[in-house]
């Protein structure tokens, strides 16, 4: 199966990654190997997550060359000061067991420290080399463009919550237009897309499963990147196994029509910006 890519500001990230977002250690232990002999290659975690040394163990011992992997990992909100930055990355590489990540977000916008020092603190790390992209996540249209003209280094993605439900077309669109990418997360909406009728129906016609058609219709968007989590091995499979059919114009833009206007579901207080309107 080929695995295909989204390039970004010079960055060639997996299209479909695997997530660990509310995954206890001992399943990240169990999953990841499994994920990684199916053919994933792009992980996901974060330092709030509190697995990345579970992490690095499951990477250490798949037997998959550092090299061939894309790892991301996010700082929290509490590690922005620049003391407290450069440390928090240092110990995120030894819990993962590397001497670099491939990519490394601010995982939710904070203003209790200057953007300008979050993202000076982003392109130190980015210098020294202990990581080889940074992003965002979390970040507003506004907040994304400013971010990017703080930045010596390009920023390659915007890590943001898009689903069926929920209308991210304008902060999609501001992303290319910057040359980042989007990843989207929770793209099952935290299961709402399984009982839609509209989506059984299309993934009946294809023969796929209602997860693989929402997979499918967000890394069928240009510059769009998809994060797929689950603990079950044969959900892996299955959440792995979308390049092998397309969604005509017609299915995407049906599927597009789904959003509502308070389709957001991830607005933790005190860490949620003030969101884009939809388009």
């Amino acid at each position: 199966m080929t695995m295909h890519t989204v390039t970004a500001n010079g960055a060639s990230i997996p299209a479909i990654g695997f997530g660990t977002f509310r995954m206890p250690g001992n399943d990240v232990i169990n999953i990841v190997p499994h994920a990684l002999k199916l053919g994933f290659r792009h992980i996901d975690t974060a330092q709030i997550y509190g697995n990345e040394a579970e992490l690095g163990e499951a990477i250490a011992a798949s037997g998959v060359a550092r090299g061939d992997l894309f790892l991301t990992t996010k700082v929290w909100v509490e590690n922005y000061p620049r003391e407290a930055f450069l440390t928090s990355v240092d110990e995120s590489l030894r819990k993962l067991k590397t001497d670099y990540v491939d990519l490394l977000l601010l995982h939710w916008p904070n203003d209790a420290v200057p953007l300008a020092e979050q993202i000076e603190a982003l392109n130190a790390v980015h210098a020294m080399g202990k990581v080889r992209h940074i992003g965002v996540s979390n970040f507003t249209i506004a907040l994304m463009q400013e971010a990017v003209r703080l930045s010596a280094a390009p920023l390659v993605t915007n890590q943001i919550e898009y689903h069926p439900y929920l209308d991210q077309t304008a902060v999609v669109a501001a992303a290319r237009r910057a040359g980042l990418s989007v990843t989207a997360y929770y793209g099952m909406a935290d299961g709402k897309v399984f009982d839609d009728p509209v989506l059984k129906e299309i993934a009946a016609g294809h023969g796929k499963s209602v997860a693989q058609v929402v997979l499918r219709w967000l890394v069928q968007q240009e510059g769009v990147i998809t994060l797929s989590k689950t603990v079950s091995a044969a959900r892996a499979a299955e959440n792995f196994a979308i390049f092998d059919f397309a969604l005509s114009p017609s299915e995407m833009a049906v599927i597009h029509a789904l959003a509502q206007p308070e389709g957001r579901i991830v607005s933790p207080p005190g860490l949620a910006p003030v969101w884009d309107k939809a388009a």
